[in-house]
């Protein structure tokens, strides 16, 4: 049985013993009419029982998906031949590779076929006897809770305080789970990043003009052993996502002032969807545009000028990049401005105040800490980006102000760095956690500056 069956079974049983609950409450009380007689309303009932079914059902599956094909692998380890069972523990794991793979029916090294056919039929008839096992299991849990649920329900249970503190908990665990995610995230970027530091220094890393990660082929080169200086990536990340705020800043919100002071409803609703479609739009689509359209168009422009443009510039790629975060400042800002309270622009309006004077005066001061907000989002969205600076900007690391020339940003050479065969724990992919530990302090930066925004203009406001 194929575990997507199984949940699906799971979910309809749920189903049933939600109506099943909600009924015995009902026939409880008395009849429909009777659901006075009951502490909570039936659906309570309905709810409690079929947590009382799905929780240890889902709990079970959980525990398999973590520790079936571990315990299986194992079985199937030691049944190995002894010549296989002796072999180091990163070609131990190439061996059971080979075994999911011939489980699966993919091709693996035929000279290999012979000495694990044995193993992977053996895996195969475990995969499914424990899928059969979790089945089985699965019932059986079910049917405990429903028992014990349904031998709880009378008209005097208190079934929305079991089902509201249930649903309490699961909310409690689940931000406990996003903050340890968060810390785990942040732990695992600084302890790479520290055995990066170890190798390199700081300060050449924090203050360094050329950066040259790539290990020469001779030693008599001059980035033989790498250079690292983090000061070209930080300018061409600060470049790019300046003229993409240039961009996106000025027209999102004279979108937003627009959609939310001067447009009639109608075309509200037709244009702010509009507008927000951009936002549904993949990048690699943006970057087809911005290498494609975009950077032929600047560099016959910058020709007819009598200007040096690069095929792939800083210009092309912040451009489109601002096409591409004008959602996200518009349609922010937009909801914040429509927030604004009605009777501090009838207030502008009874003092005399034009509709434009009280947009500037009134009604943007009031809405500027959810600005502030959006713009940041904005920003953090632009340093983010890869795809469209891989495409139309390059990948060359200059340290340059020049918009008409190619430059990179920190998140592409972090792709860069990560892609291919490498050594985890060579200086090359070290340094890839330590641009991510300064893409983290860049946007913690951008968010104490951002409460401190939002915390003095709101006291002024409420």
């Amino acid at each position: 049985m194929q575990i997507s069956t199984l949940i699906l079974l799971l979910a309809a049983v749920l189903i049933a013993v939600f109506w099943l609950g909600r009924d015995k409450a009902i026939r409880c009380a008395g009849g429909i009419g009777s659901v006075r007689k009951l502490h909570s309303l039936p659906g309570y009932y309905g709810y409690y029982t079929a947590i009382w079914c799905g929780i240890p059902g889902l709990i079970l599956i959980g525990l398999w998906f973590m520790a079936g094909d571990v315990l299986i692998l194992q079985q199937i380890t030691s049944q190995l031949p002894e010549h296989l069972r002796q072999l180091p523990g990163p070609e131990l794991s190439l061996v059971v590779n080979d075994i999911k793979n011939m489980a699966a029916g993919q091709f693996i090294n035929p000279a290999r076929i012979g000495e694990l056919s044995d193993a992977a039929e053996q895996y195969t008839n475990l995969q499914d006897a424990s899928r059969w096992i979790l089945a089985w299991s699965m019932l059986a849990v079910v049917c405990l809770g429903f028992g014990w649920a349904w031998s709880r329900l009378s008209p005097g249970f208190r079934a929305r305080n079991r089902v509201e503190r249930v649903m309490k908990t699961g909310l409690i665990l689940a931000s406990t789970l996003a903050v340890f995610t968060s810390v785990g995230i942040l732990f695992s970027v600084v302890i790479e990043a520290f055995r990066f530091f170890q190798k390199v220094p700081v300060a050449d890393f924090l203050f360094g003009l050329n950066w040259s990660p790539q290990t020469a082929i001779r030693p008599d080169q001059v980035g033989s052993s790498g250079s690292f200086g983090a000061i070209p990536l930080l300018f061409g990340t600060l470049l790019i996502s300046g003229i993409a705020m240039l961009v996106a800043v000025p027209l999102g919100l004279m979108i937003a002032i627009y959609l939310s002071e001067y447009a009639s409803r109608k075309v509200r609703s037709w244009v702010k969807p509009l507008v927000e479609v951009l936002a549904g739009i993949p990048t690699v689509v943006y970057g087809y545009f911005a290498a494609l359209t975009v950077a032929p168009l600047l560099r016959n422009f910058g020709e007819s000028l009598g200007w040096s443009v690069a095929s792939e510039s800083a210009l092309g790629a912040g451009l489109v990049m601002g096409v591409m975060i004008i959602p996200f400042v518009s349609s922010l800002s937009d909801d914040v401005i429509h927030a604004v309270p009605q009777s501090l622009r009838d207030g502008s309006y009874g003092l005399g105040a034009t509709r434009s004077e009280t947009v500037k005066r009134v009604v943007l001061p009031a809405a500027l800490p959810g600005i502030v907000s959006a713009v940041l989002l904005a920003v953090s969205r632009a340093i983010g980006e890869t795809m469209i600076v891989v495409m139309a900007a390059g990948l060359a690391a200059n340290l340059t102000i020049n918009p008409l020339e190619a430059v990179t940003t920190v998140t592409v050479q972090i792709v860069t760095l990560l892609v291919g065969d490498q050594e985890f724990d060579s200086t090359k992919t070290l340094a890839a956690f330590a641009l991510g530990l300064v893409l983290f302090v860049v946007t913690l930066i951008l968010n104490v500056i951002a409460l401190r925004v939002v915390r003095r203009y709101r006291e002024q406001y409420e």
